[in-house]
């Protein structure tokens, strides 16, 4: 089994910048996608970034620009690097994996999934 672990969130004014990560353990196939969602109340889940070996990064058009996707194999850690933050970032944030395709957004693709990590953006 795949074991996600989220951290990096917290409290940020706009304009700013955080770091998510989550720490990948157990049995990862390194030929997966891991992708990043993110859930807000009263919306739907909604995927933010995604890559995978040899394929992608694939963005959604409201983070393009300002949020990065980055593997370090080494640490076996996928991040989330978030700058020019906006209010409407504010979120609960997962990263997801065991991708079974074809659509990298669809959350009903992914198996595992991490507790997540809550980012606020406001003043």
């Amino acid at each position: 089994d795949v074991q996600l672990v989220e951290s990096g969130g917290g409290s940020v004014q706009p304009g700013g910048s955080l770091r998510l990560a989550c720490a990948v353990s157990g049995a990862f196939d390194r030929t997966d996608c891991l992708a990043w969602f993110r859930h807000a109340p009263g919306k739907e889940r909604e995927g933010v970034e995604a890559v995978c070996p040899n394929i992608g990064p694939f963005y959604s058009d409201s983070v393009k620009g300002r949020f990065t996707l980055s593997l370090d194999n080494a640490k076996n850690t996928a991040y989330l690097q978030m700058n020019r933050l906006k209010p409407e970032d504010t979120s609960l944030y997962f990263c997801a994996a065991d991708y079974r395709g074809p659509r990298w957004s669809d959350q009903t693709r992914y198996s595992t999934w991490g507790q997540g990590t809550q980012v606020t953006v406001s003043s």
